[in-house]
């Protein structure tokens, strides 16, 4: 006998189904509450609502799990490769040699972008941020492949958007930095693999080569692979929610990227640095920051530290600590702000306060100190967060269509005025 909850609404009893996850995870089947009650219901930020089922992700942040189509993201950052994880998230399965060969292959053949880019990237002030650059250029893509557009086109042709996305996204966000700086752009290099061939496209300049480390090289893989989906956040959701009118890929994916742009959601690694140097222009009094910390009636808040969903730890908070360890360990930087950083961690996981309260360095406390280290300024931290982020994006786009999802459109509860007559603006 199947499972059911009951609503009692004007003496009426109404079965709502229970339905069970593949992790043994419940929820109330309420979809046709409104037709049967009249009743919607109301769960502002959407905290207790599941939106979609979905085979990507599994996440439970009471035991501080993290799982993409079933292997943990302890093993995949321990033996996979981004572009490995890229073709999980996207196709289901762990790809053969020869799958994974044929996938970086087809990959390599679009990271060239047609050269009119460069005219839309020269209308940008130099001080633009790069992730309001990288937004617009990827949404630009409808423009060069207006193919995209139709909602009907076939696996063939929708494979091949991704394939451009993944292509083109390195080097549009390598020339966001670019403009950045007033530096000339540097094409790709297909004989790299595609990390490398981003970090080629980043640091070199004409007038030096880029020299290629594979510490640099292995941080990056291990940053992007811990970053590649998390559920259903903030900016995941907006891409199902926008690809469900049947937006093409590209304006969806846009539309993920301004999501994760915002501080509480992306923009918190960049917040972490930011709020380091913070401490250390106000006399690098470390103390002073935890007591302000830890007073209920002072604003200020420690980034980095706790996490919306992992209630104990963040697995991706572990791995990476030991990745950051390893960095500042083989490449010797010498920085004040990543010391600062490194008492900080200290405290917070020693200070009996930070402790009861779980307030540990989280994965945006680290991956700033990391992209801090390797060279990247704070403001490309969201760009490389968003490059992390695509596989699941497109993965997720990808499910919502396949399962032929409906028109995102959630209610609300009216709260504003009644009906009321119009008053003519001579007599108002």
């Amino acid at each position: 006998m199947s499972e059911s909850a009951s609503l009692n609404f004007n003496g009426k009893e109404i079965k709502l189904p229970i339905l069970t996850g593949s992790e043994n995870e419940k929820s109330i089947d309420i979809s046709k509450i409104r037709s049967e009650t009249g009743l919607i219901t109301l769960d502002k930020g959407f905290k207790n609502t599941g939106s979609t089922t979905s085979n990507i992700t599994y996440l439970d942040g009471e035991k501080g799990i993290l799982r993409h189509r079933g292997y943990s993201i302890e093993e995949l950052a321990a033996k996979s490769t981004f572009t490995e994880v890229c073709y999980l998230l996207i196709y289901g399965e762990l790809p053969t040699k020869i799958e994974l060969d044929n996938f970086e292959n087809t990959i390599r053949i679009h990271t060239l972008v047609h050269e009119d880019f460069k005219i839309i990237l020269e209308g940008y002030p130099s001080k633009a941020h790069p992730m309001g650059i990288l937004s617009s250029l990827i949404t630009s893509l409808t423009a060069f492949y207006p193919e995209s557009l139709d909602p009907n086109r076939s696996k063939e042709l929708v494979d091949l958007s991704i394939a451009r996305i993944l292509g083109k996204f390195p080097t549009f966000a390598a020339w966001s930095f670019k403009k950045r700086n007033g530096h000339p752009i540097i094409y790709p290099d297909n004989s790299l693999d595609y990390c490398s061939n981003f970090l080629k496209m980043m640091f070199e300049l004409p007038s030096e080569s880029y020299v290629q480390n594979s510490v640099i090289t292995d941080a990056l893989n291990k940053l992007l692979i811990l970053h590649a989906d998390h559920e259903q956040n903030c900016s995941t959701s907006t891409v199902r929610i926008v690809g469900s009118a049947q937006s093409s890929i590209y304006p969806s994916i846009s539309a993920g990227i301004n999501a994760l742009w915002g501080p509480l959601h992306g923009g918190a690694n960049q917040a972490v640095i930011e709020m380091l140097d913070s401490i250390i222009r106000d006399g690098n009094d470390i103390d002073k920051y935890i007591k302000k910390a830890k007073d209920k009636n002072d604003p200020f808040r420690l980034m980095g530290f706790g996490h919306r969903v992992y209630k104990n730890f963040d697995p991706r908070a572990k791995i990476i600590k030991k990745a950051a360890d390893n960095v500042l360990e083989k490449l010797g930087v010498s920085d004040p702000v990543l010391d600062l950083a490194k008492q900080l961690e200290k405290i917070a996981l020693e200070d009996q306060y930070f402790v009861d309260k779980k307030l540990y360095p989280n994965v945006d406390f680290y991956s700033g100190i990391i992209y801090r280290a390797l060279g990247f300024p704070p403001e490309m931290f969201t760009v490389m967060f968003a490059f992390g982020r695509l596989p699941g994006w497109i993965a997720q786009w990808k499910e919502m269509r396949e399962n032929k999802e409906p028109l995102g459109r959630p209610r609300q509860i009216y709260t504003g005025e009644k009906e009321r007559s119009y008053t003519d603006i001579a007599k108002r």
